[in-house]
């Protein structure tokens, strides 16, 4: 197995997340595992520590770019460079907990899968770990198993730090990771839709650090918009190997829902961005809406599916004030990304009642 680690602007991280590989590989294993850390032109000390670092462990290799590529473009330069059957990608300020390297050499060695999926943890600055809402979903999956019998599997988080993946079968497909932000868009979903084998470690074998300075998540930038690209890459992808339509109605809700995510996050987007990013949303739902439509969710989230096909930015900003208020009236906010319950579709009220009633406020 070889395990690629992009690395920028990650100094005061990157030892946890190298330790936590390199120290993690059981001495009889020393020979089947390779860390390649890329580092990408970081601007601090990444690339001296990572010198060092290789210097003192065998089966480290570093690669050293000469410009900054971003995380999508790093980590094809790390497989490019891979020679092991499967490869993992790992980020730098993420780490792994003891015992995942035997386990997971272990599952791949008994399944042989073409991608395995493995559980994790979100752990805050405070050390609080968090359970992500997406991993019940792979709960209860026996032994190998192709998309269509698990169809769930596809509303796991969708990145490429969660799932292993044989190498051959990549280049099968033609995937390669894509310039911008939510690069892993167009390439965590096609690896389920094209997998004939599928096997799910129900184990947590990763550690998401949250709320890092610099991180996505948690940066207000313009780039958040670099998401409606990748879409465009997913579907534009979907067309040329299922112009059938298979998984379309799916993805559509993925994507509308993930926007929605981004839309009203404080964190991703500076409130002078979020009605020209709604719009942006809007018209990619016209553009990919499914001809027989889609399952709709109920509740506040099929309201906002609703108002986004509508195109209702002053209606969805009424609704976003009401809800935080409302949760402010209750002494405690929601949280920023809350997995949508697979609940049958919602007849909602006509969109000028829905304002009518945000306008008086919360009841």
């Amino acid at each position: 197995m070889s395990i690629v680690v992009p690395v920028y602007g990650v100094e005061a991280f990157l030892r946890e997340c190298l330790d936590s590989i390199h120290a993690d590989i059981p001495p009889s294993e020393a020979t089947a595992v390779e860390l390649i850390a890329v580092d990408d032109a970081s601007p601090d000390r990444c690339g001296q520590l990572l010198d060092e670092y290789a210097a003192t462990h065998p089966g480290v290799r570093v690669l050293h770019l000469p410009t900054n590529v971003g995380l999508g473009p790093a980590r094809n330069a790390g497989l490019d460079a891979a020679t092991g059957r499967y490869v993992w990608f790992v980020d730098s300020d993420d780490w792994l907990p003891p015992g995942t390297i035997a386990a997971v050499l272990d599952r791949l060695r008994a399944d042989q899968p073409d991608v395995m999926m493995v559980d994790h943890l979100r752990v805050h600055e405070c050390g609080r770990h968090e359970v992500d809402a997406s991993s019940p979903l792979l709960r209860g999956t026996p032994g190998v198993v192709r998309l269509a019998d698990r169809p769930q599997l596809l509303r796991v988080q969708h990145t490429a730090w969660n799932k292993v993946v044989r190498r051959e079968f990549l280049a099968e497909l033609g995937l390669r990771f894509h310039p911008g932000w939510y690069e892993d868009i167009p390439f965590s979903h096609p690896l389920l839709i094209g997998a004939e084998r599928i096997s799910v470690l129900d184990r947590v074998c990763y550690l998401y650090r949250q709320g890092r300075p610099g991180a996505i998540t948690s940066t207000r930038s313009a780039r958040h918009f670099d998401a409606f690209e990748q879409y465009d890459r997913l579907f534009a992808w979907l067309r040329d190997r299922h112009p059938d339509g298979r998984w379309h109605a799916e993805l559509f809700h993925l994507m509308v829902s993930h926007f929605l995510v981004v839309v009203g996050n404080d964190d991703r987007l500076h409130p002078h961005l979020r009605r020209r990013f709604f719009h942006r949303v809007a018209a990619h739902y016209r553009r990919y809406l499914p001809h027989s439509g889609y399952p709709r969710p109920g509740g506040v989230a099929g309201l906002k599916h609703r108002l986004v096909g509508q195109d209702s930015y002053l209606a969805y900003a009424a609704l976003r004030r009401a809800h935080r208020l409302a949760g402010g009236l209750r002494g405690a906010s929601a949280p920023p990304e809350v997995a949508e319950p697979p609940t049958a579709p919602a007849v909602d009220p006509p969109t000028h009642e829905l304002v009518r009633s945000l306008r008086k406020g919360p009841q």
